[in-house]
């Protein structure tokens, strides 16, 4: 025997629906993270400024992904940040040097008056 009664559709229900999207929503609200990423400056120079001042203290930094050297010593990351109060320091970088070594040495050297820090390519 065939069932001759016409198929009826039934009308969609959209409820379940929008509660998995506001779950979904919640959800994805509450794991992320919303921090802020901060910026270091790294040179305050312009370009085609021609003046020296032979009277400034220059340091030239050599960084690398194991080794520190300040004017060709070896030297810790902590320790260069000791010696060098003002001046210049031109850091110079190895092939493996990762970014967060650098941002490790621009941190350590941030904020203080007289300290001109530039990063050589």
């Amino acid at each position: 025997m065939r069932n001759l009664a016409p198929f009826v559709r039934r009308p969609l229900a959209l409820t379940p629906l929008i509660d998995v999207i506001f779950l979904l929503l919640l959800f994805f609200m509450l794991t992320s993270t919303f921090s802020t990423f901060g910026e270091i400056e790294l040179s305050n120079t312009r370009a085609g400024s021609g003046t020296v001042d032979s009277s400034v203290d220059r340091f030239f930094v050599q960084l690398g992904a194991e080794r520190v050297t300040l004017n060709g010593q070896p030297i810790s990351l902590d320790d260069v940040a000791t010696d060098v109060q003002t001046g210049q320091v031109l850091v110079s970088l190895d092939d493996d040097t990762t970014a967060q070594r650098l941002v490790d040495l621009l941190h350590r050297l941030r904020g203080r008056d007289g300290l001109d820090v530039l990063v050589l390519e």
